[in-house]
């Protein structure tokens, strides 16, 4: 099992004191909630939380209480299909950068610049888990996943 987060390692280590551990799944929990929607998730998630989904789908719930239920506040290779999987290690990458990411911009640097204004990751934790803040972040994942479906499909 590979693991890309886990809002433990967030609220484990230099997190804004008097701040919820909630606030260390909002940047995981709308990753999984653009990958809910696109239906990269996997088989197994699909048949163990069928509900939650949906509940992320219409949101009755967001994606950062999904891994919280769902996922013991931990964003992996399982929660994922095969191409949700492939999408998230070039753009998710929390550690080594991909080749895609290098040309373009990995997951985190799209939330602070567009959630945060660019601001220090500390700041991120700060960002409120509401639909809104998906909204905005909703299309950047969009154009990034177009992207790099174009990247690994070269001619």
């Amino acid at each position: 099992m590979a693991k890309y987060d886990d809002a433990s390692w967030h609220y484990g280590g230099n997190y804004p004191i008097g701040l919820s551990n909630k606030n260390a799944s909002t940047h995981i929990g709308m990753f999984l909630t653009w990958c809910i929607n696109n239906d990269l998730i996997s088989e197994e998630q699909m048949e163990d939380s069928k509900e939650d989904i949906e509940n992320v789908k219409t949101r009755k719930s967001t994606g950062a209480e999904f891994l919280i239920n769902n996922c013991d506040e931990k964003f992996t290779d399982l929660d994922l299909n095969k191409i949700g999987n492939q999408f998230a290690k070039d753009y998710y990458s929390l550690s080594e950068k991909s080749s895609f990411s290098n040309k373009y911009a990995d997951y985190l640097d799209d939330y602070a610049k567009i959630l945060n204004n660019g601001s220090a990751e500390i700041d991120l934790y700060k960002v409120e888990d509401t639909w809104e803040n998906y909204d905005l972040l909703k299309p950047t994942l969009d154009i990034r996943y177009k992207q790099w479906k174009e990247f690994i499909v070269k001619p």
